[in-house]
């Protein structure tokens, strides 16, 4: 073989490596940290389910982690068969599982998921490794179908074994009564409470039935009358309250002990609270081992203009969209027209007209 051609052909693999590594990544957002004390840490924020808006959700949350607190940020979004846009009602479009492999930390909000057998090997082996897990309101029931994540963890079971509550019911009624956070006495001195006092979402509250003594209960959810802040509650579903936030240890398929913090609420409008923003910060910061600043700073990096929770029917809707990852990044302010049924909800930032 001519001598020259050698490092010309070397030259050709690197650029088609780089190409696919470019093409790959395209699919995901990813954030890298500034100063902080998250730098040198990973988490992957992982979007995609029918109902709560991740895709804008996640976005939010990576850039606040990212900006203000240090750590890299890849966020994963559901694309359509055939990866052209982002569709989060296509259940195994998931892409981008593999920069599990050298993440500190997962922040789930799936809802349903089917991830493929080469997917749920990257799970796999971060529950393996015994890292630790943020989820939030349909992570309880992030994952559905045949597949498995090694011994007893069927993708139905990630919600009761990993996050300690698979999907049970609305305790509250649906788009009619909200969520107050009741900060639990016993555990009010917890690192993850710090600086949080306030915290209330306009999706309702789940049941809970699972939890046992091994989990730590943080805060718990009253059922309010209406989807207004300041509502009063509704005495007869908040006896006892369900628990709303707590932090579950978790039994790896290998034996291995990791430990997930999860919370029932986390639609996109839930986050419009300062103090659920909070309770997610501080999460990251206790599970990847870092010491929860008071009183973190949980300010937008972008404007937030989250659009009300529910499903999307219109098969022209996501296609119209036509959302990449890069609409989400830094100095990017996207804006999604409310699902029909959507009530009256006039406590969240609009865009200017």
């Amino acid at each position: 073989m001519n001598k020259l051609f050698i490092p010309f052909l070397a030259s050709i693999l690197l650029l088609l490596n780089s190409f696919c590594l470019f093409a790959s990544d395209s699919k995901i957002l990813h954030l890298k940290g500034k100063d902080g004390p998250g730098k040198g840490k990973t988490i992957v924020l992982v979007s995609g389910d029918e109902e709560y808006r991740t895709e804008e959700s996640m976005p939010m949350l990576a850039k606040i982690l990212a900006e203000k607190h240090g750590f890299t940020c890849r966020v994963l979004f559901a694309w359509d068969s055939t990866g052209k846009y982002i569709d989060p009602n296509n259940q195994s479009g998931v892409i981008g599982w593999n920069h599990l492999n050298d993440a500190d930390l997962m922040l789930i909000g799936t809802r349903f998921r089917r991830p493929s057998e080469k997917d749920a090997k990257h799970i796999t082996a971060f529950l393996n490794a015994g890292k630790p897990v943020i989820g939030i309101r349909t992570s309880t029931h992030a994952f559905n179908g045949n597949g498995s994540f090694g011994g007893k963890i069927s993708y139905g079971q990630f919600g009761p074994l990993v996050m300690g509550e698979g999907w049970v019911n609305h305790h509250g009624k649906h788009k009619g009564e909200g969520a107050r956070g009741i900060i639990e006495v016993k555990n009010a001195a917890h690192p993850i409470l710090k600086g949080v006092t306030d915290v209330f979402g306009p999706s309702d509250v789940y049941g809970i039935r699972r939890l046992t003594d091994k989990d730590t209960i943080l805060m718990r959810g009253a059922v309010t009358k209406t989807l207004e802040p300041n509502s009063s509650f509704v005495d007869s579903k908040n006896d006892p309250m369900q628990p709303l936030a707590w932090l579950h240890p978790y039994t790896a398929p290998n034996g291995k002990i990791g430990t997930t913090f999860c919370t029932t609420m986390g639609a996109s409008v839930d986050l419009v609270s300062e103090d659920l923003r909070r309770l997610l910060v501080n999460a990251a910061f206790f599970l990847t081992g870092l010491n929860v600043p008071d009183n973190a700073d949980v300010s937008y990096v972008d404007p937030f203009y989250p659009s009300f929770y529910g499903f999307i029917r219109d098969k022209e809707f996501w296609p119209g969209q036509d959302m990449q990852a890069e609409d989400y990044g830094l100095g990017k302010t996207p804006h999604a027209t409310d699902p029909k049924g959507t009530p009256n909800w006039p406590f969240r930032p609009s865009p200017k007209k």
